[in-house]
């Protein structure tokens, strides 16, 4: 009966899920939005101002977008697992909108599955590195400007709710 009830202990039980979600051949499920923080600190650090959830013209929304000092559009794409990836087939679709475009990932996704052609940030909660940096494709001028505006009137109106 004392074997049964350590089955039952929920510590016990956080104790053998914490074990098994970090076992190497399967890979840890990161928590999303933690990654994200980390991301977006990267991306102050690096001097682009990012907004989480940005929709852009076609509807599709980025996980993170930013601006950099000179005008360039960065769309960031967090990943929280292996099978978040495998699920998710959309990520060319923000190529005609970012000069730039990373995944964003743990250090225990397995980043061999990423393609090559994309930028690679690996992040935590607290910040994050570019361990791949991602090809320049520069955005036609005029989607620049309609993406710049979009960019900083999302910005303001999030910021008036906030209020």
């Amino acid at each position: 009966m004392a074997d049964m009830a350590l089955d039952l202990d929920p510590d016990c039980q956080q104790a053998k899920a914490r074990a098994a979600l970090a076992r190497a051949d399967k890979p840890a499920i990161d928590d999303a939005r933690a990654l994200a923080r980390g991301a977006a600190r990267l991306l102050a650090d690096l001097g682009v101002a990012a907004i989480a959830e940005f929709t852009l013209p076609s509807g599709r929304r980025a996980d993170l977008a930013g601006l950099g000092r000179k005008g360039e559009m960065v769309i960031v794409e967090i990943k929280s697992g292996p099978a978040d990836f495998r699920a998710d087939a959309k990520y060319p679709g923000y190529f005609d909108w970012c000069d730039r475009f990373y995944f964003a990932v743990s250090s225990r996704f397995p980043a061999a599955i990423l393609p090559e052609s994309c930028g690679l940030i690996i992040a935590d909660p607290f910040g994050g590195a570019v361990v791949r940096e991602s090809p320049l494709q520069p955005l036609a001028p005029a989607r620049r400007k309609a993406l710049t505006l979009r960019f900083a009137r999302c910005a303001a109106e999030r910021s008036l709710r906030a209020l």
